[in-house]
């Protein structure tokens, strides 16, 4: 197939495969024309350019020889004058045109020029000097087309016997261009014509081809488009079909047996399931915010100072959390018993900074490290989810370091144009490559404990919010969960 070329949707099995064999006839018409012109075009040009050096050799064989006899290697050009009717004569004898021109670009003899030497005055300019200098064995061919002319020009150095530069021979070659094109068109036309009956010939082979191989995939679809779960499905005989057609044929009617096979099952444990889905969701929604309360009490506990000037504000604080945590558990068991998962956001609008700050005041302080780029971020969000997506992710974060490992735990809030980011870090174990892919799934656990839904939660709870949840993690090194979190401009 093409590379780059896409079917419509809606095409058929039999129209692909006979669009398929048309265009790789097409195709293959196509580079053996390209092949040919290329290779017609090759070889005509070695041909002129053989041709253009043995008339070049026969020049230089003969202005050579004239050259020494006369001995006009060093001579002035008043000198070369005196044998012009010689130098002439080479035209006649050889039935070509050329020139001859001194090192410096001066010309000796001037029986043909390119219409841009004529108009440097009959001289070589500096350009084309230092071309045929610095060209290999001091010989230049340069290509010159215009309206007038047409020629390959081989400009090249001449020396004595003992290697010593002493003129510039110039050359054209005219080509004979008619002979070598009226073979390619011939070549071309009879190509044409027997692509003309292959084309034919393939279309009408594709036709049959394409009917016949695609009947009995026919017969399939019209199976598979009825099959249903809920009745019983008609496996497929079909007589004289071939290897790979009855090869899907088999796979069909295995396939048919293990769907009546997997409907039986999935009948009697379909409720039993749900059940026990619906027991494991209460369970997580309940046990979740009871962890953090559990923390917030023993941690009140521990910092509890009669004598702290502060201590009823630490009290507000503290009776505040619990009622929060309650006011959760009361909307998890009140959105079960109308069979919803979780209740939906109540968005308000909330300082970040100090939602994030009293969600991480329930753990303990030595081990977690909370930094903000501004004092106040204000979003709309619910503030129950946000505590819940914090803890949890701060819980998960210090369960995976080792116990007999000190916990970091960084939690970093920053601001962006368009979107706040916080990022929650730990040095724990990292998560294993194969499971990487499952840890936002419900159900999914590599703890001993727990049912394995409170990352899946935390993914649902920030996309409710618009937001995305990631990480990245790295073996016996740590994880990073990024959220982010759109900003909206009020």
């Amino acid at each position: 197939m093409i590379k780059g070329f896409k079917f419509p949707k809606k095409v058929s099995f039999r129209t692909r495969l006979f669009m398929v064999m048309i265009g790789m006839l097409l195709i293959a018409g196509l580079l053996i024309l390209g092949t040919t012109t290329i290779q017609y075009e090759s070889q005509r040009e070695n041909y002129h350019l053989g041709r253009l050096a043995r008339k070049e050799k026969q020049i230089q064989t003969h202005v050579d020889y004239l050259a020494q006899k006369n001995g006009l290697m060093d001579k002035p050009y008043e000198i070369w004058q005196k044998y012009s009717s010689d130098f002439e004569k080479i035209n006649s004898i050889h039935n070509v045109q050329y020139s001859l021109f001194t090192l410096k670009g001066d010309p000796l003899f001037i029986y043909h020029s390119p219409l841009e030497v004529v108009a440097n005055n009959y001289k070589l300019n500096q350009e084309l000097l230092s071309k045929i200098k610095n060209s290999n064995n001091s010989a230049y061919i340069e290509h010159y087309k215009s309206d007038i002319d047409n020629f390959h020009a081989s400009y090249k150095i001449l020396k004595d016997r003992f290697g010593q530069p002493y003129a510039i021979l110039f050359f054209p070659y005219f080509e004979d261009v008619s002979i070598s094109e009226n073979e390619l068109n011939t070549f071309i036309e009879n190509l044409y014509q027997i692509y003309v009956l292959l084309l034919v010939g393939v279309i009408l082979i594709a036709y049959f081809l394409s009917k016949f191989i695609t009947r009995s995939l026919e017969t399939i679809k019209v199976r598979m488009g009825e099959m249903r779960l809920e009745k019983k499905n008609e496996k497929i005989y079909l007589k004289n079909a071939t290897r790979e057609i009855d090869s899907l044929v088999n796979s069909y009617n295995k396939m048919v047996d293990d769907l009546a096979e997997s409907v039986e099952k999935l009948a009697k444990t379909e409720r039993q399931q749900a059940w026990q889905e619906m027991a494991r969701q209460v369970a997580h929604e309940i046990k979740n915010p009871l962890t953090p309360m559990r923390l917030t009490i023993q941690s009140f506990q521990h910092r509890y100072d009669p004598n702290d000037p502060d201590i009823k504000k630490k009290v507000n604080d503290f009776s505040s959390l619990l009622i929060q945590q309650i006011d959760t558990m009361s909307e998890v068991a009140e959105a079960f018993s109308d069979f919803a998962t979780l209740p939906k956001p109540n968005m308000k609008e909330c300082d970040l900074v100090e939602l994030t700050q009293m969600a991480v005041n329930i753990f303990d302080q030595e081990h977690i490290v909370f930094t903000t780029d501004q004092a106040h971020i204000y979003h709309k969000l619910d503030r129950t989810q946000w505590v819940r997506v914090i803890t949890n992710l701060v819980q998960n974060a210090l369960q995976s370091v080792h116990k007999n490992k000190t916990p970091h735990i960084g939690i970093q809030l920053r601001t962006e144009p368009n979107q706040t980011i916080l990022t929650i870090t730990d040095n724990g174990s990292g998560i294993p490559s194969e499971i990487r892919e499952k840890v936002f799934e419900p159900k999914f656990t590599t703890k001993n404990s727990g049912m394995g839904l409170g990352l899946g939660i935390v993914k649902n709870i920030i996309e409710s919010h618009n937001g995305k949840i990631s990480y990245v993690s790295k073996m016996k090194k740590g994880t990073t969960f990024t959220i982010e979190l759109p900003r909206t401009v009020s």
